[in-house]
């Protein structure tokens, strides 16, 4: 998955002359928490609802119009940016790494769209498979070859199909693989697969 299949576009931007008052307002009618600044189709810099609360909460409020303020003197420039054929993993890993909530997305200098930390959380749910009826194996293999095959080629032989299949290593010399299924009856694959001498994390061996 990309982040072109992510992204929203158009995005919603404001000028660097807008006021805070106004770029407030427009957050708040849109339902959105990131702008960014463009001028002459040129990407100046971003700015959030925190850096409005936080610019005019250092004003005197007893002073002439704090929201009166400029955008471009509270916005953050030199904005991290994404390409549309960036996988969105890249995203969230620059995202996490930077502190940072949205990556405006840039290809060949234009703005086309923008992706935040709830389009990819969207984005692991689609990956993951949940938002279809499905059935949850986690299973723990020996990271080494063919374990993997071994257990997708034992649900190919009981004519399950898989929804997605996610892997991660863990400490030793283990890979943990959790399988979106095609039915609920997981507890009986479960069984199944213990038989054959997988083991199996979830769910949970029942107590006969």
């Amino acid at each position: 998955m990309l982040v072109k299949d992510v992204m929203r576009a158009p995005v919603v931007t404001v000028g660097p002359d807008w006021t805070l008052e106004d770029a407030f307002r427009l957050l708040l009618e849109r339902g959105i928490r990131h702008l960014p600044v463009v001028a002459e189709g040129r990407l100046l810099g971003i700015i959030t609802d925190r850096d409005i609360r936080l610019a005019t909460s250092h004003l005197n409020p007893q002073g002439p119009c704090p929201g009166c303020a400029q955008v471009g003197e509270v916005m953050t420039e030199g904005v991290v940016t994404a390409h549309p054929l960036d996988p969105v993993e890249e995203a969230a890993r620059v995202m996490r790494e930077r502190k940072i909530g949205s990556l405006p997305v840039l290809e060949d200098g234009e703005l086309v769209g923008i992706v935040t930390g709830i389009d990819l959380l969207d984005a692991l749910l689609r990956l993951t498979g949940v938002t279809e009826p499905s059935g949850r194996l986690e299973v723990r293999l020996p990271d080494r070859p063919g374990e993997l095959a071994r257990l997708t080629g034992f649900l190919a032989g009981r004519g399950v199909n898989i929804h997605s299949l996610l892997s991660y290593p863990e400490d030793g010399d283990f890979v943990r693989a959790v399988v979106r299924v095609n039915t609920l009856e997981t507890h009986l694959l479960a069984e199944g697969l213990r038989q054959e001498g997988f083991a199996v994390l979830w769910p949970p061996q029942k107590p006969w």
